[in-house]
């Protein structure tokens, strides 16, 4: 079977993000081999990384590869369109920050070149991959089979947040108390708070015997880093599953010193349970809910019935039930009790 056939066989067979991108990564290395590699998932909307699975030479080197790959333009996620898998060897190098990333990459791990592709549809961007590669660069055939991959993958990573959706939400046992981690500006951790490892081992299952990774807090403050050099505007914030059925937000911003310049300030990111409002908004972008779509399911919300919903948005009471009926197809539930509670957690 050809490695489409076989990527798009492995993308039916599994509903989990991990084991998922573990089998395509298994198919891949054979006909496109490399050494390392980076599997961001990243939040739809604003397409900061979220939930690494990564390979890579060191973990002591992660807050500067984070850091300087949010600082390069070249070949970034956020401007990758078209399905069409794309090297680092074969575009120029235009700026510093794309020179910075090209000679870390060389001196740090001896990485010749890096094959990206981004895995895009309407709803939004639902993660990266980088190969990277030792040696020789990717040739246009391997670059070629790696595009192969995109429309199969992209569906199965859309269709793994429509589940996360679905899945009952686990008991609560946070302890309530706010979870921050203070970071200096080149991303090294300073403090955090107590309850920073449990989410963190959630976030990114880690060894009981090692510290776990903060990933998703070194991309949300690269990703300010980013919106300060001017390189990328999504703002500084990743919704990302903690556990099924649990959502948490992750932002970043630095803190205010009157004897510190604002590029050495630390950087503090919060991890909280994600907002009712930011979850409804996330839930119809997944599920691919048109604004008028998402403008019904917001006044439902709010406890409004159809009459209310009608006067509230200037419709008559058939045209909310027409978009109510269509809302219940694009998420498969059939009661308005079932579709908020899914919506709202």
């Amino acid at each position: 079977m050809a490695l489409v056939g076989l990527v798009a066989t492995a993308c039916d067979q599994y509903v989990d993000d991990r084991a998922l991108r573990q089998a395509v990564l298994d198919l891949l290395r054979p006909a496109i081999p490399f050494d390392a590699h980076v599997w961001m998932l990243t939040d739809p909307a604003t397409a900061v990384g979220c939930s690494p699975h990564a390979q890579i030479p060191s973990l002591d080197a992660l807050p500067s590869t984070v850091r300087l790959k949010y600082l390069s333009s070249t070949n970034r996620w956020t401007s990758l369109s078209g399905g069409i898998a794309v090297s680092l060897a074969s575009e120029p190098g235009v700026g510093a920050g794309d020179q910075a990333w090209r000679a870390f990459l060389r001196q740090e791990y001896g990485v010749a070149d890096v094959a990206s592709i981004a895995f895009i549809d309407e709803q939004g961007c639902w993660g990266f991959l980088e190969l990277w590669r030792r040696g020789d660069v990717f040739s246009r055939t391997e670059l070629d089979r790696l595009s192969q991959a995109l429309e199969p993958v992209t569906a199965a990573l859309h269709r793994a947040q429509i589940a996360a959706f679905a899945a009952a939400p686990a008991e609560q046992t946070d302890s309530g108390d706010p979870v921050v981690l203070l970071l200096a500006p080149d991303l090294e951790v300073r403090q955090q708070t107590p309850g920073v490892d449990a989410c963190l081992r959630a976030l990114l299952p880690t060894e009981d015997d090692r510290r776990p990774v903060p990933s998703a807090a070194y991309n949300v403050a690269a990703q300010l880093l980013a919106v300060e050099a001017g390189v990328d505007d999504h703002p500084p914030l990743s919704r990302v599953w903690l556990r099924p059925g649990r959502l948490v937000t992750l932002r970043a911003a630095r803190l205010e010193h009157s004897a510190v310049a604002r590029e050495e300030s630390d950087i503090a990111v919060t991890i909280e349970r994600c907002a009712p409002d930011e979850r409804l908004a996330l839930f119809c972008r997944v599920h691919g809910l048109s604004a008028r779509e998402s403008d019904v399911l917001r006044c439902l919300a709010e406890g409004d019935d159809t009459r209310t919903v009608a006067g509230r948005l200037f419709l008559s009471e058939y045209t909310v039930q027409d978009h109510l009926k269509s809302i219940f197809d694009k998420t498969g539930v059939r009661s308005r009790r079932a579709l908020l509670a899914r919506a709202g957690g």
